[in-house]
């Protein structure tokens, strides 16, 4: 099986504002972001698309195809009580301790790296058990790299060597690997 990871298009947010589970909407960009996207070969012939439900991700899942699942496990980290806030205005003393530790330390009131893996990867093992030939999942950068460290036996604290642009595809293919 074939899985088809793709990243959400540009959000309608400046930089610099955390905003994980924030439903936050696109750019005026998207049409010409979403075609750049829908135009790569590695998307066509898919048995099934899945999507975080977040604006962001479902509007990109509604250009693949209309045939759709909506899966809550796909969603981004969820900040807790930083979600919107400027990154720069999060009070030192809440960020430092997850910051050193972002893997076991959940945000305030959200959750941690390692609570957003276990999420993705009960999705992942879901899914790699159906009848599937390839599957396209459209998500966010968190869940890429979960994914991305579990199928390929990267330390999640080393995941974010993984640079994921807005609209980034990758590809795990199943058959590569022995389990």
């Amino acid at each position: 099986m074939e899985i088809i990871l793709i990243r959400h298009t540009t959000p309608d947010i400046a930089k610099g504002i955390c905003y994980g589970q924030s439903d936050i909407d696109i750019t005026e960009d998207f049409d010409n972001e979403a075609a750049v996207i829908t135009s790569q070969s590695i998307i066509k012939n898919f048995d099934a698309i899945y999507t975080s439900p977040l604006k962001r991700c479902k509007k990109l899942a509604e250009k693949i195809g209309s045939n759709y699942s909506l899966d809550d496990r796909l969603m981004e980290l969820d900040f807790g009580e930083w979600e919107l806030k400027s990154w720069n205005t999060i009070p030192k003393e809440e960020i430092t301790p997850w910051m050193d530790n972002f893997v076991s330390i959940p945000t305030k009131n959200g959750e941690s790296y390692i609570n957003l893996y276990d999420r993705v990867v009960q999705f992942f093992n879901e899914i790699i058990q159906k009848e599937y030939t390839k599957v396209v999942i459209v998500t966010h950068a968190g869940v890429m790299r979960a994914l991305w460290s579990y199928w390929n036996t990267i330390p999640l604290d080393k995941s974010f060597d993984l640079k994921l642009n807005y609209g980034a595809i990758l590809k795990i293919d199943t058959l590569s690997k022995n389990n």
